[in-house]
């Protein structure tokens, strides 16, 4: 396998998948990567050819057809990396089970819309979080339904402002999880360009990617 990642967009517009594709295009081929980039679900068949060592899907709803969530899934357990964020991973596929079992969790609620929070690093030992320190976002807080066998690298708590029954809950901003061979990694954060320049999170995303195409250590 080479550097050679795999990025496919499309889905719901107001997540901007063409501009996302194109930022994280530039900032993975600063890294040394050869970037393939795609607006067809058809494209995920080239993880087939063995050519790719990243995988990072950036498709918000829609439905996509089991036989090319296999051919992704085979990939992964294969030893490419998987790394995603927002709902272009956590959101996609809401027809797919098979999609959230590899991807670690889905998407059901943002209460408040637009709100400020905090997102607090829980794991500043690993390659993905070192350095970082907690930070601020105003975005849509992830409300997510996710697997327990995640491994959590940064997490957020709900006031409760927005939705009473959510108060005090700690959920997942971004983690790492094993699919067979591969290395997994999401994070919550992303839902506009605007989010994206924010440094931590924009940094959060790019070493995600690095890390599951094994560039970091584990």
């Amino acid at each position: 396998m080479s550097n050679r990642a795999l990025i496919v967009h499309g889905g719901w517009e107001g997540h901007v998948p063409g501009q996302t594709a194109a930022l994280y295009s530039k900032l993975l081929g600063e890294e040394g990567f050869h970037v393939d980039v795609f607006d067809d679900l058809e494209a995920f068949r080239k993880l087939e050819d063995g050519e790719h060592s990243l995988v990072v899907p950036m498709w918000t709803m829609g439905t996509i057809d089991n036989e090319l969530v296999k051919i992704v899934s085979d990939a992964v357990r294969g030893g490419v990396g998987l790394a995603g964020f927002h709902g272009g991973m956590g959101d996609a596929f809401r027809n797919s089970t098979d999609w959230q079992f590899m991807t670690g969790a889905q998407f059901v609620a943002h209460p408040g819309n637009i709100i400020p929070y905090s997102v607090e690093i829980t794991n500043a030992a690993h390659p993905v979080t070192r350095g970082l320190g907690n930070f601020r976002m105003e975005s849509e807080q992830y409300y997510m339904h996710f697997d327990p066998s995640v491994r959590v690298l940064a997490t957020t708590t709900f006031s409760g402002k927005h939705a009473p029954e959510t108060s005090g809950v700690v959920m997942p901003v971004a983690y790492t999880k094993a699919w067979g061979g591969g290395r997994v990694f999401y994070c919550s954060l992303g839902h506009s360009m605007s989010d994206l320049e924010v440094p931590e999170c924009r940094t959060l995303i790019l070493r995600g990617m690095l890390w599951a195409a094994r560039e970091l250590p584990e």
